[in-house]
């Protein structure tokens, strides 16, 4: 590809201590998922997001049916749901729509009257987020909760105390507060030039990001105890590693690791600035279950009660992908903070070079749905 007089340089990759108390984060990033339902909007490039959604839909009417105390539904006037991290998708109404249809289901088991409770549901992301697109295309026919939105961070309080009795959150715990201030430093030891995230990186880089990651989560699980009802329930989902060799094979970790090649290339050819594109970093990090399984211990107020890979059809997934899909999912939720960080001049042609770059890459990124397992986490409020 040409443009303005410059040559496409390609990429080619191979084969193959306590917790703080609950506040406000220093330094918080919001970057928004892109809005809207044009062709570039999250709402319709979240394809990924909307399998791990439909895997878990098993798992939480099991949990429902075998956990949620039916003397405690029939004491309650109004049973109370919350997804935090929403965005704009459809992915949060089915999400809810699983929630919501496994409770029922439960109350008719034990021939109770499901009419009696109401079920409130309330919409959590950053202020910034698009609630407008959200709510204009909320269900209205057959909808059978009463809906809410709650802005501003989950790294906070955001809700009364013991007012929460089910929570999910899937595909946002990843995305921290802020980039770890070290890897944009150059005199740092974690210095991440030219990388965007903490994979195939350097000790010190991934050390970093672990940090920020402690801290972001300490936060977020603090503040849910305080939310909480007592017997309640979280269920998060993760993009998540067994080690580093396992994430670098991972569809989740590829998808991204050819924007990198794209905005290095934009760099080399002079479209981008460079030493922008050298401090970048993405607030993302791939945690391990045991670090997710060491700080809800060390937090004390949930009980584990389940933990496992979510496995689903990543293969027929990305067998439907080409390089123009892929890089509009990658697009959705990163646009907004290389606008901020890198300018807009050059953002579509940022993105066309990701387009090329994936052509050339074709088997690197497919070869990774079959190394794709998220994680599906249960946690109960203990008493």
């Amino acid at each position: 590809m040409k443009s303005n007089g410059q040559n496409a340089h390609h990429n080619n990759v191979g084969e193959g201590s306590a917790p703080s108390k609950v506040g406000k984060l220093n330094s918080a990033g919001s970057y928004p998922m892109n809005e809207g339902d044009g062709p570039t909007s999250y709402s319709n490039n979240s394809h990924y997001q909307g399998e791990g959604v439909n895997a878990a839909k098993q798992l939480i009417a099991e949990v429902i049916a075998g956990n949620v105390c039916v003397e405690q539904l029939s004491s309650l006037r109004t049973y109370h749901v919350a997804d935090l991290g929403c965005s704009v998708g459809p992915n949060t109404f089915a999400a809810v729509e699983n929630i919501i249809g496994a409770v029922e289901h439960k109350l008719l088991n034990v021939g109770s009257a499901s009419n009696v409770l109401d079920i409130q549901v309330s919409f959590n992301d950053h202020t910034s987020n698009d609630f407008n697109t959200l709510f204009a295309s909320l269900p209205t026919k057959g909808r059978r909760y009463l809906a809410a939105g709650v802005p501003g961070s989950f790294h906070g309080r955001l809700f009364p105390k013991a007012s929460l009795h089910f929570v999910h959150s899937s595909y946002a715990l990843h995305w921290l507060s802020q980039v770890p201030n070290e890897v944009k430093d150059e005199n740092s030891a974690a210095w991440n030039k030219g990388k965007i995230l903490h994979v195939a990186a350097k000790p010190e880089v991934e050390e970093a990001y672990s940090v920020q990651f402690t801290k972001d989560m300490d936060m977020f699980l603090l503040a849910r105890a305080e939310e909480v009802a007592v017997g309640g329930f979280m269920v998060l989902i993760f993009p998540y590693t067994r080690g580093s060799v396992y994430v670098e094979q991972a569809l989740f970790y590829r998808l991204f690791h050819v924007l990198e090649l794209a905005l290095n290339d934009m760099a080399t050819t002079g479209r981008l600035d460079k030493v922008k594109v050298n401090a970048f970093n993405l607030p993302v990090y791939i945690p391990y279950a045991q670090e997710i399984q060491k700080l809800v211990q060390r937090n004390g107020s949930f009980s584990i009660e389940k933990m496992q890979p979510l496995t689903f059809g990543t293969k027929g997934f990305t067998s439907r992908l080409d390089a123009r899909q892929c890089s509009l999912i990658v697009r959705a939720p990163t646009e907004g903070i290389v606008r901020k960080y890198l300018g807009s001049e050059n953002i579509d042609e940022t993105f066309e070079r990701y387009v090329e770059i994936a052509k050339d890459n074709s088997n690197y990124i497919a070869q990774g749905a079959a190394f794709t397992e998220d994680l599906f986490v249960l946690l109960k409020r203990k008493g």
